[in-house]
């Protein structure tokens, strides 16, 4: 990677900007639900049936919703198990398997769970299930990467079939947001206990749930072919209403020109992403169009603060100051999204406009690393999985820091060994994104950046800041809104100064859709909305 010299790469994207400049989008240019392509509301009866192909990056890792923290597998587990709480497109908490929730008190949350909903296999949805899973979720043997989630949780008590109590070690205003998240997504009892009982065979935990997943959502789960698809059909005993599609593919599509001719030739409905590069091609072609939502998510490069030269702050903070992030977001995402100061997005709950980040400035950057010792510079190498938008910045960011002394080596690795061996600390600096599932900076900052969370659970930088641990562990037990948000404020101020990450952008999300998908919508969250989904005729 090291041919790609800074002047050809800036020309290459001063070209890029000027034959493919989009203007960042806001939340009309999202398609709402109950909208057509065009934006425009229609009376027409849905299309019932057909097969929604999805061409996507990268495949699941798991489809045991305890079991993995990443977007492809929570995209499809999100069709198939469901949780207590659901949110809408504008972040707010709805009924989902809870009909209502109550805080009793300051350590005590009621649930009131839905009636007659039944799992994929026949088994009851009760009360009974709802703390079979957040036990296992809990549960040390199972090593879930999302029980920071519910880790403040003392005791599920079943008050009886369809009430639940969750008691707190500490009150914690955001549980129900928590519990709308997809790691709080509902697993058969039936198929918790067939997964316990596999582990006392020797089996690794959630092998037997990921191989043959069943939950209460929409849709069934019909088949995995490892590196190639997944496919779900509909559910026909579906508590709610019934999905309109017949079944939905996730197919591992890799290359970005490959999922664009893809959807060229009708042989996939959706494209995800959409590389903002594509966008322009989209645009020009009939029968497509670019499906934008606006994110409360953050790209990164982060820093292994556990290894030398990254351990020193100084250093952290030179290369954040090397690097144009308005270079970045347009040049290589067309402007597609906003530049981020810190770790969570405007409309997260705890984010503050009055924090300054750290300015662009090549010459503090040379300072800074003289200062660190490291005048002459030093050898590393940057960490990406194959997405085009990551290996673009990889290879920007290499280029620029070649100007303050710094030789990068770039390594582009498959997504689940990206995972493993990023969550494992075996990396230098890396590329990676985040994002903020619950809307609440507890979820944006405490996985991320509290010492107890290394590795899997979201702090693969591996910073540790008794401070900042402290500040983050008392910002989620207050349960005063307000000094909730005067913590979050000085998390985000020593966040600057630790410079644990490169805090890229809060990006907008592009989708290629072909026009015959009505009914659809991304989620700020990045999770494809594909129940009320159909196909025109």
């Amino acid at each position: 990677m090291k041919q790609f010299k800074k002047s050809v790469l800036l020309l290459l994207l001063l070209v890029a900007s000027a034959l493919f400049v989009v203007a960042c989008g806001t939340d009309d240019d999202a398609q709402e639900p109950g909208e057509d392509p065009a934006g425009e509301e229609t009376d027409e009866p849905a299309a019932e049936g057909g097969d929604l192909v999805i061409a996507q990056l990268s495949d699941a890792v798991s489809l045991d919703p305890h079991g993995s923290n990443d977007t492809p597998s929570s995209n499809v587990a999100y069709n198939i198990y469901e949780a207590l709480v659901v949110q809408d497109e504008n972040m707010e908490l709805q009924p989902g398997l809870a009909t209502e929730w109550t805080m009793v008190d300051d350590l005590t949350w009621e649930f009131t769970l839905r009636e007659g909903v039944t799992f994929h296999d026949g088994s009851e949805f009760n009360a009974d299930v709802v703390k079979a899973n957040i036990d296992r979720v809990l549960d040390d043997a199972i090593a879930s990467p999302r029980s920071f989630l519910y880790d403040m949780i003392t005791d599920v008590v079943v008050v009886d079939d369809y009430t639940v109590q969750f008691e707190t070690e500490y009150s914690f205003a955001p549980l129900p947001a928590h519990l709308a998240h997809n790691g709080g997504g509902m697993i058969s009892g039936e198929l918790i206990e067939a997964d316990y009982e596999a582990i006392e065979d020797g089996e690794e935990p959630g092998s037997v749930i990921s191989n043959g997943p069943i939950g209460t959502g929409p849709f069934v789960f019909e088949s995995w072919t490892s590196g190639s698809e997944i496919v779900l059909h509909r559910n026909d005993d579906y508590w709610g209403e019934n999905a309109h599609l017949d079944s939905i593919t996730f197919k591992v599509v890799p290359e970005d020109s490959t999922r664009i001719a893809e959807l060229e030739t009708d042989a996939a409905h959706i494209s995800d992403p959409l590389s903002p590069s594509d966008v322009a091609r989209v645009e020009g072609s009939d029968g497509m169009h670019v499906n934008r939502q606006p994110s409360v998510s953050l790209s990164y490069i982060g820093f292994n603060a556990e290894k030398e030269p990254f351990d020193d702050p100084l250093v952290r903070q030179a290369i954040s100051m090397a690097i144009d992030k308005d270079a970045i977001i347009d040049g290589i995402f067309d402007g597609a999204g906003i530049p981020a100061i810190g770790p969570i997005a405007p409309d997260v709950f705890g984010y503050d406009d009055s924090i300054s980040g750290l300015e662009y400035d090549v010459e503090e950057a040379k300072a800074l690393l003289a200062e660190a010792g490291y005048e002459d510079g030093f050898s590393t190498t940057l960490w990406t999985n194959d997405q085009r938008e990551r290996v673009d910045m990889a290879t920007y960011v290499q280029a620029e820091l070649e100007n303050i002394g710094i030789d990068v080596d770039i390594e582009i690795m498959e997504w689940g060994a990206y995972l493993e061996n990023t969550a494992a600390g075996e990396h230098d600096m890396f590329v990676l994104g985040w994002t903020t599932v619950t809307g609440d900076a507890d979820y944006g900052m405490y996985p991320m950046f509290h010492s107890d969370n290394f590795g899997e659970p979201g702090n693969r930088t591996f910073l540790a800041n008794d401070e900042l641990d402290d500040i983050l562990i008392e910002a989620r037990q207050n349960p005063d809104e307000d000094e909730r948000l005067a913590l979050y404020r000085e998390a985000q101020e020593i966040l600057v100064d630790e410079a644990p990450m490169l805090y890229i952008h809060h990006q907008e999300f592009l989708l290629g859709v072909r026009d015959e998908v009505q009914g659809f919508w991304q989620h700020p969250t990045q999770i494809l909305m594909l129940k009320d989904v159909s196909l025109a005729q």
